[in-house]
């Protein structure tokens, strides 16, 4: 059985919430993702996704907010050492796509979908995320 430690992102661009929304779509952009954990001192404070921003600042045309203004506090994590099934289940359960992984307090990675399709898990189990994940109106992170 794998763990999410060998399929997990380790390099995770993160940003603060004291940032500025802009700056973090910019790195959104760059980076080519939609999900940015915030971080302070290490420790994971929350998501705030591209929904976010559009919803929660754009769409009332506050786009000199804060990263905490639009940021979910709220969030579903794991562990390194949490069987990728595991993670797959919780994902779907609770209808997100990605899946920050803690430590000790700490932000040491990210699990997204992508990454339990290419990693031992099977496609039966991946597609079951996504299917679950995809019937819900309203995804966080």
């Amino acid at each position: 059985m794998s763990m999410i430690q060998e399929v997990m992102t380790t390099d995770v661009k993160t940003c603060t919430p004291d940032d500025h929304i802009v700056e973090v779509a910019q790195m959104m952009r760059d980076e080519n993702v939609g999900a940015i954990p915030v971080t302070e001192e290490g420790s994971l404070m929350g998501m705030i996704t591209d929904r976010d921003i559009v919803l929660r600042c754009v769409s009332n045309e506050n786009i000199t907010a804060a990263v905490r203004e639009a940021m979910s506090e709220q969030m579903e994590t794991g562990t390194p050492d949490m069987d990728v099934d595991e993670a797959a289940n919780k994902m779907a359960m609770r209808q997100i796509r990605r899946l920050p992984v803690i430590e000790q307090g700490k932000l040491v990675g990210i699990v997204a979908l992508k990454d339990l399709a290419e990693g031992q898990t099977t496609v039966d189990e991946a597609s079951f995320a996504l299917s679950e994940i995809s019937e819900s109106v309203e995804v966080h992170h």
